[in-house]
């Protein structure tokens, strides 16, 4: 469930920041999750990346499609073959207070499509995709139903 989910409250998307429209169901992984597992919670979800955490969930890694083609290529045998081996240790994530607007010239500059959210001990608690905040602009967009 994103956090624009519960209602807007009247903000735009100016006013939102990552806690408003995160995806707050993540699945991850852990180090030792294989490639093959990885691969399929990839395909499955129709994802193009996934987090890695450890036994807190702090995030320490994250797994792209790219990364396992690259393993690919490399040979490695997927079912053998873990997070811990392949995954990208230099995470671009964001915390839950940055806005939507500083968020979406991060995800343009760096040519991002999600980004891990965490809090402030740097525990995953969600992703914002593009599609998040363009979602959210439109939901801001709709007037907010008249309370009685």
């Amino acid at each position: 469930m994103r956090g624009i989910d519960f209602m807007n409250g009247g903000k735009t998307i100016r006013d939102m920041n990552a806690a408003h429209i995160m995806e707050r169901n993540v699945i991850s992984c852990e180090r030792e999750t294989t490639c093959h597992e990885m691969a399929e919670i990839l395909f499955e979800h129709h994802f193009g990346s996934l987090p890695v955490v450890d036994a807190e969930n702090h995030l320490i890694g994250i797994i792209s499609e790219s990364d396992l083609l690259d393993a690919m290529i490399q040979g490695l045998n997927f079912r053998e073959t873990t997070a811990r081996e392949v995954m990208t240790e230099l995470v671009i994530s964001v915390p839950e207070e940055m806005s939507c607007d500083e968020i979406y010239k991060l995800l343009q500059s760096r040519h991002l499509i999600r980004v891990p959210v965490v809090d402030h001990k740097g525990e995953l608690v969600g992703i914002v995709a593009r599609r998040d905040i363009l979602g959210s602009y439109i939901e801001s967009t709709v007037p907010p139903l008249p309370t009685f």
